[in-house]
């Protein structure tokens, strides 16, 4: 919901005193291999100026596109740069491949360098990521390992895939995804104030599971995942990453499938509909952008492509359509992404998202909600990406203040499309604190067969916005009864 293979050589004029190269040592923990390393060297520096050269190794499975990010302390800022594209915003500097150079085999390095200024200081950066994936120090714990969340490992919680329009099981027994969305993780930590809204300890997740819930949805914020300067460190980065691993794992103990999304990402918009002005992830955005989010599901993926039970909810309400002229645009803009008309930011489209997840060697299903806010999916067969995996479903998202907020448009486009893939609505609800409106919302997904979740498990004022319960014990606001007890009365 919106609450070239070339090298640069470079003529330095004035009194430049040359340095040697200043190179970050590659440390390891207990000996193990880290994912990749990177070395950051100094290697010429003069009055307010100075160049520096990263070289990353790649020491895990093979990409077919990298970005390297780290901040700087000091206050340096990247003036021009060659063999990668380099940006900053704020302290945080990326280096994206180019075209010619975006596969990185494993053991494979590439050499890329920069241009930047000074002053007072040139400490140089301590932490790296490539693609979301923290460099220089020991590889991330095996799935198995046991601080690890606990896995039931019993079958309660399915590892699901695509079979026609149906999602099923390894048995072929087709599964619904039932249940509630948990809130939180998208706004809290970019706001400064936590992790979570509220509690998430077992009991907690157990009172949604009480609820006959089989599903809970985890909206998540990029700058969070990643780490990202604005964020405060004891809420984003490894702090943030093992917050939602200990919530997944919460969830699979209640045998319950985790469904993590993303929900807030990083762009400036300001356009018709924008949510706020922020570049920063704090609000939603139209779609998501080529800077982050990329590396922020690379990252995700290769944290959970060992655990078939979790499913991929790539971006949580597209928009595009709001910013460009034609709704063919906005389609093309979904699918195909780059240079999107009204948008200020390089776009990653839903191809660019899949390929991200796919290249990790994931194969966990993936949702893609389609234009206006997830809820119009009319040419979504249309623009759907290519997935190597065949495990592409369609999400959905429907309140009653929605344009297709009826049978009619139900029965003329979501239909066909649960006709040819599965269909979940990740996000059903109302604002009028009753329930009549997902109400049927509810029967006509279960006359077919098809899965839904409500927004949302807080406890905010049910008046203002579709807030299912008042006390994290599981009481039912009005609205929430009605969901309560439909899910209650399911087989």
């Amino acid at each position: 919901m919106r609450h070239p293979p070339r090298s640069v050589l470079l003529a330095v004029t004035g009194a430049v005193a040359l340095v040697a190269a200043v190179t970050v040592p590659v440390v390891t923990a207990q000996g193990a291999t880290p994912a990749c390393t990177v070395e950051y060297s100094v290697t010429g520096q003069w009055d307010g100026g100075f160049q520096g050269a990263v070289t990353v190794t790649n020491n895990a499975a093979p990409v077919s596109g990298w970005s390297l990010g780290f901040d700087f302390a000091g206050g340096q800022k990247v003036t021009q740069g060659w063999n990668a594209k380099w940006s900053q915003s704020a302290a945080t500097v990326m280096a994206t491949n180019e075209s010619w150079n975006g596969s990185l085999a494993t053991g494979a390095s590439v050499s890329a360098g920069f241009i930047a200024s000074w002053s007072g200081s040139n400490a140089v950066p301590t932490a790296f990521e490539l693609n979301g994936t923290i460099c220089n120090a020991g590889a991330e714990p095996d799935p198995t390992d046991p601080t690890d969340p606990p896995d039931p490992g019993d079958g309660s919680v399915p590892a699901l895939h695509v079979a026609g329009n149906k999602l099923v099981d390894a048995d072929g027994t087709t599964r619904r995804l039932l249940g509630v969305n948990r809130s939180g993780g998208e706004f809290m930590c970019v706001q400064g104030h936590g992790i979570w809204d509220g509690p998430v300890d077992d009991a907690a997740i157990g009172a949604i599971a009480d609820w006959n819930a089989n599903t809970v949805r985890i909206p998540l914020n990029e700058e969070c995942w990643l780490g990202l300067s604005d964020i405060k460190p004891e809420y984003g980065g490894t702090n943030y990453v093992n917050a939602v691993k200990d919530l997944v794992g919460r969830v699979k103990a209640h045998g319950m499938t985790p469904m993590l999304e993303l929900h807030w990402s990083w762009g400036q918009y300001t356009g018709n509909s924008a949510g706020c002005s922020d570049v920063h992830a704090t609000c939603q955005k139209p779609m998501p952008n080529m800077q982050y989010t990329p590396a922020f599901w690379t990252s995700v993926a290769n944290t959970f492509k060992d655990d078939p039970t979790v499913v991929f909810d790539l971006f949580n309400e597209p928009y595009p359509d709001r910013a460009t002229s034609t709704t063919t645009q906005a389609w093309q803009c979904w699918r195909d992404g780059g240079i999107c008309p009204g948008i200020g930011y390089e776009v990653a489209g839903m191809q660019d998202l899949v390929d991200a997840v796919r290249d990790t060697g994931a194969g966990n299903p993936i949702l893609l909600g389609g234009l206006a806010y997830s809820n119009d999916l009319s040419q979504w067969l249309t623009y759907r990406p290519t997935d190597p995996a065949g495990n592409l479903a369609a999400a959905w998202h429907v309140y009653n203040f929605n344009t297709c907020a009826n049978e009619s448009c139900w029965n003329s486009t979501l239909a066909p499309v649960a006709d040819r893939v599965p269909l979940v609505a990740g996000e059903i609800g109302e604002n009028t604190c009753s329930h009549s409106f997902v109400d049927r919302v509810m029967k006509w997904f279960d006359d077919r067969d098809l899965s839904y979740l409500g927004w949302t498990w807080n406890t905010w004022d049910c008046s203002s916005g579709p807030a299912l319960i008042t006390g994290y014990d599981g009481t039912p606001t009005s609205y929430g009864i009605g969901l309560r007890d439909h899910l209650r009365a399911l087989d």
